[in-house]
């Protein structure tokens, strides 16, 4: 199996680690004050980019 030349460096094997962070999903908020997922649609109100998507529940 090949070995490596040179001891990999505290600072290479970090900046990798570093692109794996969690990233926060991004939140939209309805004009009815519903929180919902960006490119979802809404749950609550049934709607997606201002279309009546889903009936709403009765």
């Amino acid at each position: 199996m090949a070995q490596p030349k040179r001891k990999q460096s505290k600072q290479r094997s970090r900046k990798r680690r570093g692109a794996n962070r969690f990233v926060a999903p991004q939140i939209s908020k309805h004009s009815s004050g519903s929180l919902f997922k960006m490119h979802y649609v809404d749950p609550i109100t049934g709607t997606y980019r201002g279309r009546q998507v889903i009936s709403e529940k009765e």
